[in-house]
């Protein structure tokens, strides 16, 4: 499965220990290790007076200002934390005199939700869901789809669990074409749907997450069978999404126009699930107590007619 972008792979490339300092800022940055790599730059964990943060390089000064422009207008949607924090923005002249353009975002710790999920169970299915959906319902409302949408750009941070998105370099506005996306995500490589950026579009993406987690090493299209069965049958394959069964397809359908009512239905039945449980709980109990009362009752017996053997002759 392919990674696709309008922007060309970058060249740039750091070393462990290698100084970045900001020709504007002057504002040092220490490489560690490179963490990542996009479709537009690389992006590396670096230390900057002892803190560690994420710096994405790029050749492409537009695209980095376009990222950049993403993140910033992120960060106006207020009371949610769709994506890093954006730290600094400046340009990086190599040793050989050819500048580069970078921005330096907040480090985010944690595990991909896949692993998330093998760790802690399949009891945060629904609950991780709910939050990517809120996230992504934000995020629609502030005019934006993620657009690509996939188990690496899903961090989940403990203590307590949340969900963060990462990797805005395919954050498209509402209406337009989608500028990146990876093949197995994206409904277009499906034949499910246009690459036009709307809610759909993420939500399909969502499907395909949760079904990732259990394909974790993906699977194509296969020439002459539908893409709609071909997916409906991996989805009901996989058992432990059987609760969630109902919303996935509809969303690999396309019939959510809003994360808002994909997240309505999973917290329906989120809470029909509890109720069941609850009820379950609650008459396990009372089985529990009845032969309590029924040994009492028959001990009581026993002794009663055990004293009445004593007296008779």
């Amino acid at each position: 499965m392919k990674n696709h972008s309008t922007w060309k792979k970058p060249a740039i490339r750091l070393n462990s220990q290698q100084k970045i300092t900001g020709k504007w800022h002057q504002k040092s940055y220490t490489v560690v290790r490179k963490i990542g790599e996009g479709a537009i730059g690389a992006v590396y964990l670096c230390m900057h007076h002892g803190r560690p943060v994420a710096l994405k390089i790029s050749e492409q000064d537009t695209a980095v200002t376009v990222e950049v422009n993403v993140l910033k207008a992120l960060k106006k949607v207020q009371g949610y934390r769709l994506g890093p924090s954006l730290l600094d923005v400046d340009d990086w002249r190599a040793p050989g005199g050819r500048v580069y353009s970078f921005y330096v975002m907040e480090y985010m710790e944690g595990q991909t939700l896949g692993a998330f999920i093998q760790a802690r169970g399949k009891k945060w299915l629904g609950v991780l869901m709910v939050q990517l959906l809120e996230d992504l319902d934000q995020l629609h409302q502030a005019g934006w789809t993620f657009g690509d949408l996939k188990t690496d750009n899903i961090l989940v941070e403990s203590n307590p669990p949340r969900i963060r998105l990462v990797d805005v370099g395919g954050t498209t506005r509402m209406g337009r074409s989608i500028k990146e996306y990876t093949e197995f995500f994206d409904r277009g490589y499906w034949g499910l749907g246009t690459r036009k950026a709307e809610p759909s579009y993420d939500l399909f993406a969502v499907a395909m997450v949760f079904l990732h987690i259990y394909y974790p090493r993906r699977f194509d299209r296969i020439a002459g069978e539908s893409s709609e069965k071909l997916l409906e049958k991996k989805l009901y394959r996989a058992n432990d999404l059987q609760l969630l069964h109902p919303f996935l397809k509809k969303a690999l359908k396309g019939k959510y126009s809003t994360a808002t009512e994909m997240k309505k239905d999973v917290m329906g039945k989120i809470k029909q699930v509890q109720h069941k449980r609850s009820q379950y709980r609650k008459k396990t109990q009372q089985k529990k107590v009845y032969p309590v009362k029924e040994s009492f009752s028959i001990s009581l017996a026993a002794s009663f007619f055990w004293i009445i053997s004593l007296l008779l002759p």
